[in-house]
Formats: structure tokens, C-alpha cells, sequence
């Protein structure tokens, strides 16, 4: 047994059995606010280890249950995250100073040592973390833990709560065992707030990562290079698959589309682009009226850039083709979105303006386009639907306006919304409303099976009653033609 009197440079050589154990039975009392019982606690090299990366192995396990579905090990995250408990320790020295009297009895409230304090201290994380997480997996797993159940009033305060209780027990049982006079251990005591406080704000390890999602170790792909050959040839290639689109069929619903896939540091929106085109040639019949804006270095000679003067062209083009009264016109748009609703563009180190749903309304409403299907793949995305929606206009987001979309990183094949809606049910149907109803619940559980964070994405639907007449004329004439 150590001796509470004990300078902390005289440790124990040896360590007894059920000493670990003794030490989180104090923690457990200190989690709950209870004045731990010193007597008898060892302060070994061993123990103090063991009681350090004890939460850290327990934050480990429980952040790979945090996870449904497969996920990924990151090894570098284990290097990270020390220098809060680092400046813990400093802060006990502060509290416990080895100078005051080394020889005199300890009180039984005040800690016998800085490094008695220091481990008491990572045993009374160590229990409130097992309680934390033993709330906060399960409603996380079952997707409880977001503002749609508890409220955004419940979840701050069950969020805030679970937060707080293990840096209050520090706070307190800093107070309690500090034998400093009470003016410094209220200067010392409000300073270690402070630490506390900033530290878990700031301080986000992330142990695993859920695979689909790209990881912020990897290089960026290499980056789209602007060099004048290619400056000089955007501007032909633009006008060439301008007149290339063919002219509207008298009689016929033919559908002209634009795939605009403006984020040029990621390969997914291009694939996605490639992938809506296909599928709506496929099905509408519309590969001689089809445009794909992209910026991407592997479709810089190919495709005109993905830029809002180049869409706007695009759909002026399109409406002079078309037979207004009778033919629809489709754009799906895939990029990183803002809360406030416009579309990132990224085109190198051009300095770009983004797309906002003003600009596509203003766009299409000054070309006279009369049937729009408008498809929206960004986070946040949601904000779309109320600008651009109308009685001749369809538009579907993949997110609400409060939530993000998923499946937009670089390990992605296709974001969550562009694989369900246009790669499994648009083949399968002809009609975009019953497949976004389907594409939904797939992505609701998809979600759900990798633990998205921040919520379900929760895409969005409006059709408009006039455009919903044309688009059944439509199907029912690509069924005919798909026999």
C-alpha cells in the first residue's frame, strides 16, 4: 500500500493484486460525485499506464460500435488526442504542488500525490465513458440519436449532458484533492475549465471510418491542370457538342438532357454524369440530345466544361431544338452543396461562381422551357425545391434542405442518390416518381447500415400537376418503343 504521505517520487516497485480494479472503484464513486477514498491506492508505473489508456482503448471499441456495417482502421488516430490528457497531468502538478510539504498529513478528501490525482482522474473518465457510450450506441445504431427523434432541444441537451458529466467529475475532484490555498485553486481550477472545455470542443479523433467514405489520409486525385492548349480548345469543343444535338421529332416526346458535374477534385460526379446520361439514352431515348458538362481532367478533351455561362448555353441550344409545347427537358446536377443552396463548382484554380436554384430558374424561364424534370445531387439540396418548382416542372433533390446527402467521397463509386434513383430503379421503371419513392427507401436503409451522421438524408420530390400529364404521355410512349 502506499503511504498518503508519500512523496510521488517514491513509487511502489510492485504492484498488488486488484490494485486496477481498487482504483476504478474510486473512479466510479468520483463519476458520481462522491469524494474518492485514497487509502490504499498504488501509484506504479504500470498502473498509471494502464488507468491512461484505459479510455482510449474503451473510445476505440466503442466508436467501431458506433458503426453499422463494415468500416476501416485508422491507425494514425491513435497518435493523436494526447495532448489534453498531457496538459491534465500538468494541471494536477499545479494542484498538488511536490513542495508543500511532503512529510505533513494528507487530509482524506485531498489527493496524496500529483500522479495519484492525475490517475484518479483517468479513472473517473474511463467509468463515465462506459456509461456514456452505453447510452449512445444503442440510440445511435438505431438511429435515435438525431434531431428528428429527440427534438433539436433533446438532442443538445442529451448531447451537452453526456458531454459535460465527465468534465464536471474532473472539475470537482480537481476542487476537492488540489492542496493549494483556495484563491489559486480557483485560479488553477477555472483555468483547467477552460482547457476542458476547449479541448472537447475542438479535440475529434475519429478511430474508424465507415467504408464508402474517402479518407482524409489519401492524396486528392491529381488535380485538373488549365493549361492554354486547353483554354483555346473549350470553346470549340463547346460549340461542336452544341450542334451536334439533334432537332425535336414532330410528334414525338423527345427529351433532351444535361448532366452538369461542375466539382472537378472528385472523380464521383463524373462517373455519376457518365452513368445519368447512359441511363437516359437507355430509357427516353435521348442519346442524340444529350450534353454532359463535367470538370474532370480525364473529360477535358471530351466534354465542354461544367461552368454556369456553359449551361445556360446548353439549355438556350436545347430550347431552340425543341418543340416547347411538346418535348421535356432534363438536367441532373451533381456536386457539393451549401446550406444556402448553391452548387460548389471547381474548375482548378479558376475562380468560379456556384450555381443557385435562382440562376436555374432565371435560365430556364427566360429560354421558355415549358417541361422541366430538374434533379438535384448535393447535400443540403432540399433548398432547391421550393425555387425551382412549378405546375410544368419536376424537381427532386437527393436531401432535404437541412441534411446532407451521402456517398460523395473518394473511395465512392456513385453518391447514394445517383445509384439508387438513376442505377437500379430508373432502369427498372419509366416513371421518375416511383422510382425516387423506391430509390428513397433504399437509401434510408443504406444509411442506416453505415451509420451516416447527421441523419437521414431524406430526399425530396415536387411535381407539378401539368408536367405529371406529359410525363405519363411520355412513358407510355417509351414503353411502346422499349418493346
Amino acid at each position: 500500500m502506499t503511504d498518503p504521505g508519500r512523496p510521488d517520487d517514491l513509487p511502489l516497485e510492485r504492484t498488488q493484486p486488484g490494485a486496477l480494479g481498487a482504483w476504478w472503484r474510486q473512479g466510479m464513486r468520483g463519476a458520481l460525485l462522491m469524494p474518492p477514498r485514497w487509502t490504499g491506492l498504488q501509484t506504479t508505473p504500470l498502473l498509471v499506464w494502464c488507468l491512461v489508456a484505459a479510455p482510449y482503448l474503451l473510445g476505440v471499441l466503442a466508436q467501431r460500435l458506433y458503426i453499422n456495417g463494415p468500416a476501416s482502421f485508422q491507425w494514425r488516430a491513435l497518435l493523436m488526442g494526447w495532448l489534453l490528457t498531457l496538459l491534465l497531468l500538468w494541471f494536477c502538478w499545479l494542484l498538488v504542488p511536490r513542495s508543500q510539504a511532503p512529510d505533513a498529513p494528507t487530509p482524506p478528501a485531498r489527493a496524496p500525490s500529483a500522479m495519484a490525482l492525475f490517475s484518479m482522474m483517468m479513472a473517473q473518465v474511463f467509468m463515465a465513458d462506459i456509461v456514456v457510450h452505453l447510452i449512445s450506441v444503442p440510440l445511435a445504431r438505431h438511429d435515435l440519436y438525431t434531431a428528428e427523434v429527440l427534438g433539436k432541444v433533446g438532442l443538445w441537451a442529451l448531447w451537452g449532458s453526456l458531454t459535460a458529466w465527465p468534465l464536471l467529475t474532473i472539475l470537482v475532484l480537481g476542487w476537492r484533492a488540489g492542496a493549494r490555498r483556495r484563491m489559486p485553486r480557483v485560479r488553477i481550477c477555472i483555468a483547467l475549465a477552460g482547457v476542458l472545455v476547449l479541448g472537447s470542443w475542438a479535440q475529434s479523433v475519429s478511430y474508424w471510418r465507415a467504408t464508402g467514405t474517402a479518407s482524409s489520409d489519401e492524396l486528392p486525385p491529381e488535380p485538373l491542370a488549365l493549361t492554354q492548349e486547353l483554354m483555346e480548345a473549350q470553346p470549340k469543343l463547346l460549340a461542336e457538342r452544341l450542334q451536334a444535338l439533334k432537332p425535336q421529332r414532330r410528334g414525338v416526346v423527345d427529351v433532351y438532357a444535361i448532366t452538369f458535374a461542375p466539382y472537378a477534385s472528385e472523380d464521383v460526379f463524373k462517373r455519376e454524369s457518365q452513368m445519368v446520361a447512359e441511363v437516359m439514352a437507355q430509357r427516353f431515348g435521348s442519346a442524340d440530345r444529350t450534353l454532359q458538362l463535367v470538370n474532370h481532367r480525364d473529360t477535358a478533351w471530351e466534354w465542354p466544361w461544367a461552368t454556369p455561362l456553359n449551361l445556360q448555353r446548353a439549355i438556350q441550344r436545347a430550347a431552340a431544338l425543341m418543340d416547347k409545347e411538346e418535348d421535356v427537358l432534363f438536367i441532373h446536377l451533381t456536386s457539393h452543396g451549401a446550406r444556402s443552396g448553391p452548387l460548389v463548382v471547381d474548375l482548378g484554380a479558376a475562380d468560379i461562381a456556384p450555381v443557385t436554384p435562382g440562376m436555374l430558374k432565371g435560365w430556364l424561364d427566360d429560354a421558355g422551357i415549358r417541361w422541366r424534370v430538374v434533379s438535384v445531387s448535393a447535400c443540403y439540396s432540399g433548398s432547391w425545391i421550393a425555387p425551382l418548382a412549378g405546375e410544368g416542372t419536376l424537381v427532386m433533390t437527393a436531401a432535404d434542405a437541412d441534411h446532407t446527402s451521402y456517398g460523395c467521397g473518394r473511395h465512392s463509386e456513385l453518391t447514394y442518390f445517383g445509384r439508387a434513383m438513376y442505377d437500379e430503379q430508373l432502369r427498372h421503371t419509366l416513371s421518375f416518381e416511383q422510382a425516387h419513392v423506391a430509390a428513397k427507401a433504399v437509401i434510408e436503409q443504406r444509411e442506416r447500415d453505415v451509420n451516416k451522421p447527421g441523419g437521414f438524408s431524406n430526399p425530396q420530390i415536387q411535381v407539378g400537376e401539368k408536367v405529371r400529364e406529359k410525363l405519363v404521355q411520355l412513358e407510355a410512349q417509351r414503353a411502346m418503343a422499349l418493346r
